[in-house]
């Protein structure tokens, strides 16, 4: 015996919140093959811990019309939560970890499903009002206690990888010495009545056998070049579309540009699943993939405003003195056009890449108004918006001085605010 002791985790009412967590992850659920509706992630968390699989679906459907985080869940036990028969969950099978019968494919297909799910889950109104977000806290909490409480029940057995079986072994050997045929025990002869075979005529041991050579290393494979031929090349299509789409090339958008990168990236996969090459691409694929998903998702278009970076402020007293439009990359934008002279008739726009833009105008103006932005709030001569890719408001405000003000404010991400003065 030793002087150290071995620590033992805790499982179960007395484990801390570490522990717990741990633990939680060394004996997720497991998705079962049989008895399940769709992916096994609801029937694989209440086999798990003893509760009715229906119970958990229900939950899954209430979060997901109340709160909008249940298909988010769901996902992530889809990629995390290993299915029954495998050594790990896809996402492991994805690095390497082990073996999954997903397919690497496939589990890059779940993880950008996971940004859509929740850019989908964050656009809506529910986290307005942090009803999501609390929902999604009550289900993290409630899978702790579950796991606090009944987590050292039907603990699940991962398949361990298969082992050659040993040629001789001590077990086998005792067996062997103590029982023949018959039942007989050869220990409780006389010892000098054994017949040893083989023996040498000088009653020593048998000559031994010279063990056999060692087995020639076996040669490695010679790395493909796949992977880094299309990299390079990832890259240089991706710098030179980037520097067109700078140039002023109206194609050469940073979606078409990322596009055409991801493009080169799987024509690289595709190749080298023929060669056994280029597997580290997958890690190259699944950002590229991410970051066109949030493209095409999130209104993106706004962003390419020209113009200078820092705030903007204007306040102009007579009508020649309004530019057609407001323009800036980066900041924030506030014009004033309280100053106006009685009956002045004004067109003008305003355009921020990123920043909050602010309009003035006057109390009696009759006002032909168009707000939009793609990420932030909007508030409208009263008229509001909130979120990502809201629709633009467009309206007409009515007015008793004379004055006439038709006004177009467009923002990349910021709030938007006109009010009158």
């Amino acid at each position: 015996m030793s002087g150290s002791e071995t620590h033992v985790p805790k499982r179960g009412p007395a484990a801390g919140f570490e522990e717990t967590v741990k633990d939680f992850w060394r004996s997720r659920p497991v998705r079962p093959v049989h008895g399940r509706k769709f992916a096994g992630v609801a029937a694989g968390i209440g086999y798990r811990y003893g509760i009715d699989p229906t119970v958990v679906r229900v939950a899954l459907v209430a979060a997901t019309v109340f709160g909008g985080f249940g298909v988010f869940v769901y996902l992530l036990g889809w990629l995390f939560l290993p299915q029954e028969g495998d050594q790990v969950s896809a996402f492991e099978g994805l690095i390497g970890r082990g073996r999954a019968s997903s397919s690497p494919a496939f589990a890059v297909l779940l993880l950008i499903l996971l940004f859509p799910g929740l850019t989908w889950t964050l656009s809506g109104g529910w986290m307005t009002d942090g009803t999501g977000l609390i929902g999604f806290a009550l289900m993290a909490v409630a899978l702790y206690l579950l796991h606090r409480n009944r987590g050292q029940y039907n603990r699940p057995t991962m398949p361990a990888p298969a082992q050659p079986a040993a040629a001789f072994s001590m077990a086998s050997a005792a067996t062997a010495s103590t029982t023949t045929e018959g039942g007989w025990d050869p220990l409780a002869a006389d010892p000098s009545a054994w017949d040893l075979p083989n023996a040498s005529p000088s009653g020593g041991l048998p000559p031994q056998t010279p063990p056999p050579p060692p087995a020639p290393p076996t040669p490695r494979r010679r790395k493909s070049k796949i992977g880094a031929a299309t990299f390079g090349i990832a890259v240089l299509v991706g710098g030179v579309g980037t520097v067109l789409g700078l140039d002023g090339e109206p194609w050469f958008t940073m979606q078409h540009v990322v596009g055409l990168t991801l493009g080169v990236v799987g024509i690289g996969l595709v190749a080298g699943s023929f060669v056994r090459g280029g597997r580290g691409l997958i890690g190259l694929a699944v950002p590229l993939a991410i970051a066109g998903m949030a493209l095409t998702t999130v209104p993106f278009d706004n962003f390419s405003v020209k113009g200078g970076v820092g705030d903007l402020k204007a306040t102009p007293i007579q009508v020649s003195e309004v530019l057609p439009e407001y323009r800036h990359s980066a900041g924030d934008i506030d014009v004033d056009l309280t100053k106006l002279p009685a009956g002045a008739s004004v067109t003008t726009k305003v355009s921020n890449g990123a920043g909050n833009s602010t309009v003035l105008v006057p109390a009696g103006a009759e006002v032909k108004v168009s707000c939009e932005t793609g990420a932030g709030d909007v508030d409208c001569l009263g008229q509001s918006r909130s979120g990502v890719g809201e629709d633009t408001i467009v309206f007409t405000s009515p007015g008793d001085n004379g004055q006439k003000i038709t006004l177009n404010v467009k923002n990349g991400v910021g709030n938007v605010e006109v009010r009158r003065g």
